[in-house]
């Protein structure tokens, strides 16, 4: 699943491409893509709509319209690509956007992610193999994110913060750092790669960690996310294309594999029914509650 770093990356690249466009017309290809409102509004609504601004809050991805916000989640496999819009839709195709025809002034973009010829005649299509992705059309963004927690870049994410907030709850921390209601943006990739980075075991209760390694967790994730960003995201699965984070991982995926630190074997267990990899050596615990 795309996590913050992908997100960013995506968000950064079509922005430049996507910026005082027209939607002229919306291709509701599966209409379960759309979270809300139902199709026939949809498509009434973002009809003739400009482009103002191209962000992300957490793992959202999200565009500023004239009137209305345009929220899209990817979730396990959804994509976004700038095509031409002479080209044939694609088998998992489920939603097309056909912007005004006009020029760009965006240099090319040499990872294909958006293609010269379709500069002219674009349209911005979500591609989902697995149907997962959801799409939202609000006049108000915090309809759909009101309940997001602190991005990890905010203002208000200090370690003081994140002490407080893990003593606020007893939960293990890997499951409570994946939770967006708590922490907006990581996934289960940058989870792992963070709590390797502040030597914190992925079982330990939130309420036991100590003031110096909510300090260490606190740097950790926001230069992991730094880094990942830096990278333009992990390249995973068939669908993310063109980052190259995954050549620098320390345990995510890597089970059986050496410690960059200290040699010890990673380890892959269950945690909350997700994969979760850790080093033993460098990640210890004196007990699990």
């Amino acid at each position: 699943m795309p996590e913050l770093p992908e997100v960013e990356t995506i968000a950064r690249k079509l922005k430049p491409h996507l910026l005082g466009k027209m939607i002229m017309e919306a291709d509701v290809r599966w209409a379960r893509t759309l979270a809300f409102p139902n199709p026939r509004k949809f498509k009434s609504q973002i009809k003739g709509q400009e482009i103002k601004d191209v962000t992300r809050r957490a793992k959202f991805f999200i565009m500023q319209l004239s009137d209305y916000s345009l929220l899209i989640h990817l979730r396990m496999s959804g994509d976004l690509l700038i095509k031409d819009s002479k080209i044939k839709p694609e088998k998992h195709d489920r939603l097309i956007l056909k912007l005004q025809s006009a020029k760009s002034s965006a240099p090319e973009d040499p990872s294909n992610l958006v293609h010269a010829a379709a500069l002219r005649r674009a349209s911005l299509v979500f591609n989902d193999t697995r149907k997962f992705g959801r799409v939202w059309l609000v006049s108000d963004a915090a309809e759909v994110l009101g309940r997001l927690g602190p991005e990890p870049f905010s203002k208000k994410f200090t370690p003081k913060w994140l002490h407080t907030a893990l003593h606020s709850k007893h939960r293990q921390i890997k499951p409570l750092l994946l939770d967006q209601t708590f922490l907006a943006g990581l996934g289960n990739i940058y989870t792992d790669e963070s709590l390797n980075v502040a030597k914190v075991h992925p079982l330990m209760i939130s309420d036991a960690v100590t003031v110096k390694q909510a300090e260490a967790l606190h740097n950790a994730i926001r230069n992991v996310l730094k880094e990942g960003i830096r990278r333009n995201g992990a390249s995973f699965d068939w669908v993310y294309r063109g980052g190259e984070f995954q050549n620098y991982f320390r345990v995510y995926d890597r089970a059986g594999k050496p410690c960059p630190t200290c040699g010890t074997n990673i380890e892959r267990i269950l945690v909350g029914q997700r994969s979760t990899h850790f080093c033993p050596n460098c990640q210890t615990i004196s007990f699990v509650s």
